[in-house]
Parts: C-alpha cells; structure tokens; sequence
C-alpha cells in the first residue's frame, strides 16, 4: 500500500481524533476541557515527531 500526503495527513488525523475522543468518553476523572487543550496536542506533537522519524528511516531503508 502507498501513502501519499494526503492519505497520511487523514489517518493522523483521525488516529488523534479517535485517541482524543476515547479519552473524552472514557470514566476518568479529567475534565474535557483538560483532554483538549493539553492531551490531543501533545499527541499530535508526538505522532508528528514519530512520522517524522519513520518517514525518514523509510528513505534510509529504501536507498540502502
């Protein structure tokens, strides 16, 4: 399967829009308002740093 930029854009989004949203409807005692402004963008910072290094181990395994 190829991804190109837009594929990989929608499933990162939607794969933090489904953690997010897991953690909004889950019994935890965290308010959502905590979930949105402080939980979802540091899990886009991280997927986003993540991507960044799959991607680039990718490139290194595709020349070697």
């Amino acid at each position: 399967m190829e991804f190109d930029e837009k594929i990989t854009a929608g499933l990162f989004v939607l794969l933090i829009a489904a953690g997010a949203g897991g953690l909004v409807g889950s019994p935890i005692p965290m308010d959502t308002s905590t979930i949105l402004m402080m939980v979802a963008p540091s899990m886009a910072v991280f997927g986003a740093v993540m991507l960044a290094i799959g991607v680039k181990h990718g490139e290194y395994r595709a020349t070697n």
